[in-house]
């Protein structure tokens, strides 16, 4: 039996933050698979990103760089999705415990996407568009060794509610995604500990963790028309992890 979905994006514009790698890449691949037109971002030049992006435009951008936002933001007349994906955690290669690279974990994780996303909102309210913020697991748990990552992505959570609220008389969609663990190379350094990865895979009822292919069709789904009715929410694809 064949339970595929297939999602029809012809000549949408779609812009992705951090899609060179991870969650982000898959998102844009299926968004380019569907037809859309796409646009990702990354920090390096297009000359040093290591992966295929034949078929995609390329913009280089640093989330805490209040000028470069804006000017993205205004580089787009209408935009039918915008993914804010991008982020780190222990930004610079700080320890998210000290109160300084706290601050810059918000500003990258939460201060950077909801800044584009007020850039983005005249191009979002030209399109009728949809915003699909990627927030995470560590919203709703304690994560003590990124205090800086987890404080920002609930707040992310929070911004999704607030923002759906206040844009849904401009037929402007705003939700979420809330990814479990998933293996990317940002878990990639914990798969190897396991005393670090046993104590994860006992709260997953599903006995594993994800792929970056299994969060993308969320992606997909809430900027969708299938989910036209769905505005303020944040999904949790985590293998059954919050509930157990």
């Amino acid at each position: 039996m064949t339970r595929g979905v297939r999602f029809d994006y012809d000549g949408a514009r779609v812009l992705v933050t951090g899609g060179s790698r991870g969650i982000g890449r898959a998102s844009a691949l299926a968004f380019c698979d569907a037809g859309a037109q796409v646009t990702v971002s990354g920090t390096r030049e297009r000359d040093a990103v290591e992966v295929d992006l034949d078929g995609m435009d390329y913009r280089r951008l640093e989330l805490r760089d209040a000028a470069a936002v804006d000017a993205l933001g205004a580089s787009y007349e209408s935009l039918d999705v915008l993914v804010n994906n991008a982020g780190a955690n222990f930004p610079d290669g700080g320890d998210e415990w000290q109160p300084d690279v706290f601050d810059q974990a918000l500003a990258l994780n939460l201060g950077g996407p909801f800044r584009l996303t007020v850039a983005c909102r005249p191009a979002l309210r030209a399109a009728g568009g949809s915003v699909v913020n990627l927030a995470s697991l560590s919203a709703l748990r304690a994560v003590p060794f990124v205090p800086g990552y987890a404080a920002a992505k609930a707040g992310l959570v929070s911004a999704t509610v607030t923002l759906s609220a206040a844009w849904a008389g401009e037929g402007i969609r705003v939700n979420a995604v809330a990814p479990g663990v998933i293996e990317t190379r940002m878990t990639a350094p914990m798969m190897g500990i396991p005393e670090v990865v046993d104590p994860q895979l006992a709260h997953v009822p599903m006995g594993r963790f994800g792929t970056v292919d299994e969060i993308a069709p969320a992606v997909l789904f809430l900027a969708s028309d299938a989910a036209s009715y769905l505005t303020g929410h944040t999904l949790l694809v985590d293998g059954g992890y919050a509930t157990y």
